[in-house]
């Protein structure tokens, strides 16, 4: 249990077989592409390959990067009426994420944008190779938890969780297979 955090996890939520699936057909299905962001005046490729599904006119920024909703895919409207049986949020839209090797990773953050409300439920799956997701506390340094992501799991963060706590999947130099992974959101 972390403080200022309610953050439930299913190691198990999607079977090996039906996990196996998914993965395939969602790195063969979404419409990926590497994005890029400018810091310090460079531009630089985004660690991982990304896609922003969502209702028509949901558009998302994060990083500075807007990204205009592309139509759902038939699989993953089946994948969010799954995360139904045991989330009751409602979402509008989902972040793509394929991490293509240990090189592949996403920094410290906190989905805080403003377009998601205050208290945002994200519902986070996970394909492929399993991946260390990391926590700590904004204020307390000496709070952090690291959860390691299985094929074919859930995690669900809500109430206060992005206001007081970053994530991160970090970059490893170590032989990782691909990573799917799956943010379902609400945007308003």
């Amino acid at each position: 249990m972390l403080p200022d955090a309610e953050i439930s996890y299913y190691p198990y939520f999607f079977d090996q077989t039906e996990a196996d699936h998914y993965l395939n057909e969602l790195i063969s299905q979404v419409a990926w592409s590497q994005q890029t962001i400018n810091l310090y005046g460079k531009t630089h490729k985004i660690p991982r390959l990304s896609a922003w599904y969502a209702d028509a006119g949901k558009s998302y920024e994060y990083s500075g990067l807007r990204s205009e909703g592309l139509p759902w895919l038939a699989i993953l409207t089946e994948i969010k009426q799954r995360i139904k049986t045991v989330c009751s949020a409602e979402f509008n839209g989902v972040l793509a994420n394929r991490y293509r090797n240990g090189a592949d990773g996403v920094g410290w953050h906190a989905d805080d944008e403003p377009e998601l409300g205050r208290n945002p439920v994200i519902a986070s799956l996970s394909f492929g190779a399993k991946r260390n997701f990391q926590l700590k506390h904004k204020r307390d340094k000496s709070q952090k938890q690291s959860i390691i992501l299985a094929h074919g799991s859930l995690l669900i963060m809500q109430a206060e969780t992005q206001h007081h706590w970053l994530h991160q999947i970090a970059k490893t130099t170590r032989h990782m297979d691909e990573r799917v992974n799956l943010t379902f959101r609400l945007v308003k």
